[in-house]
């Protein structure tokens, strides 16, 4: 875990004073449903708890860890410096547990809490991407399919789309966390030769779990290769909204942007510069989010009834994934809600290029009109190329030098280009009147291409 990119609250849930805390309740837990079956007495249970349960101080900590320089063992430098605190006692911990029931089960404490925290956190993304979707409900720009002009949307039907991602993410985090909030107390090869199931399941309700169906000495690690897999789509659709704030960004888009601070500098060489920092960012943390996948995957195939090769993985990717995902979906909150947005740019982009982006409507029309989708689709190509050719562009030769003719600089003077030159096509006399190309090119944002917008926002938000 690196400082710079962890939040307090979820770096602390790994911490070992947080684990050694839930490896304790754990066995103090376990102690009290075996005492009350008469495996051990009642004296001891009481023993462990009123002697063993005082705070993982860093002495305590250091304690374990020379323990464990000597014993190699992490659980055997646990419970020997826990002895050292219950005393005589003590002997009656970890009756017929392995290592395994507790590292697991402590496990799936940890990243239930994590998930928690994860859960939080894309509701604050929900929030500033529904207050802001609504802000600009109706606040037309271009939509861009490969990159290139399309047709009309809104800022608020962009950023409906990604609160819907967020919402399906926030459920396949909660779906993540009662898979993986399961407690294994089975002993050696997890068949309770040496403890009964009903401590499994005592320490399961004391612990917030539910009883592993079938530990074979570990629990299952399907379970964890989803938790992480729920993790790395949801750090896939933070990059999404983060890379469609980027490209708006660009110098020749500016149709909206992160938040400048009063003193902030976006470059130590050139004092013009506004970078998008953050969202590059997180297009770089949502990768390290990912990266966990793989290895999650692949510590599914354990060896027989258990081996370690999954435990050195998940010391790293366990902390690492979540603590980079709170961060991220932190910093993606608030880029959201202090995201600058540039309505005119939007609108001067949408009509930028003298109405092609109406293509589809008129080709609509005409197939209404009797023509051919092939024939229709000819002509309305042929004039977007015209309007094309009244900008000085070949789109064929990019190289040429385009000479504007009469036609060309008659067009320009009509803003709406696409629309002069249907105006003019022979094929078209008598099939499109004026008023009927009128009504093709209306872009008012609240008429034809947001006729439909509210039908949006009802299934995204649930009301209009």
């Amino acid at each position: 875990m690196i400082p710079r990119y962890s939040r307090p609250e979820m770096a602390a849930i790994w911490e070992p004073a947080n684990k050694f805390r839930i490896w304790f309740k754990i066995e103090a837990h376990a102690c009290d449903a075996q005492a009350k079956l008469g495996v051990i007495p009642a004296e001891a249970a009481k023993a462990v708890w009123e002697h063993g349960n005082i705070p993982y101080t860093d002495q305590r900590i250091q304690r374990i860890d020379e323990i464990e320089r000597e014993t190699r063992h992490d659980v055997i430098a646990f419970l020997t410096e826990l002895a050292e605190q219950v005393g005589e006692e003590a002997r009656f911990v970890h009756q017929g547990m392995t290592s395994s029931d507790v590292l697991d089960t402590c496990l799936a404490v940890q990243m239930s809490q994590a998930v928690d925290l994860l859960l939080t956190d894309v509701n604050k993304v929900l929030t500033a991407l529904e207050l802001r979707a609504r802000e600009f409900k109706l606040t037309p720009c271009i939509g861009r399919s490969h990159g290139i002009h399309a047709e009309p949307t809104t800022f608020g039907v962009k950023l409906s789309g990604h609160y819907a991602e967020f919402a399906r993410c926030h459920q396949r985090l909660k779906v993540a966390r009662m898979e993986i909030a399961t407690c294994a107390i089975s002993g050696a090869v997890g068949t309770f030769a040496n403890i009964d199931p009903s401590v499994e399941a005592h320490v399961a309700e004391k612990m917030g779990l539910t009883p592993e169906p079938v530990s074979t000495q570990v629990i299952p690690r399907d379970r964890h290769a989803a938790f992480f897999a729920a993790m790395a789509i949801t750090a896939s659709a933070l990059e999404r909204l983060a890379i469609e704030i980027r490209h708006l960004q660009r110098t020749e888009v500016r149709e909206a942007q992160e938040y400048f601070a009063p003193g902030q500098k976006g470059s130590s060489a050139m004092p013009h510069k506004r970078n998008p920092i953050l969202t590059e960012n997180l297009t770089g943390l949502a990768r390290i989010v990912r990266m966990s996948v793989v290895p999650a995957l692949e510590n599914v195939a354990l060896w027989h009834e258990r081996d370690i090769s999954h435990s050195s993985v998940e010391r790293m990717i366990g902390p690492d994934a979540t603590v980079t995902l709170d961060f991220a979906l932190n910093r993606i909150a608030e880029v959201i809600e202090k995201l600058v947005v540039y309505p005119n740019n939007m609108l001067e982009h949408l009509n930028k290029f003298g109405g092609i982006h109406d293509s589809q409507r008129v080709l609509l029309a005409l197939t209404q009109r009797g023509f051919s989708r092939e024939k229709g689709y000819k002509i309305v190509q042929r004039n977007a190329m015209k309007v094309w050719r009244s900008f000085g562009i070949d789109p064929d030769n990019p190289d040429a030098t385009i000479e504007l003719t009469d036609e060309d600089r008659e067009a320009a003077g009509r803003g709406n280009r696409l629309m002069f030159f249907l105006s003019r096509d022979d094929d078209l006399t008598g099939v499109l009147s004026e008023a009927d190309l009128d009504e093709l090119f209306n872009v008012d944002p609240v008429a034809y291409h947001t006729k439909h917008v509210d039908t949006i926002f009802q299934r995204v938000f649930g009301k209009v």
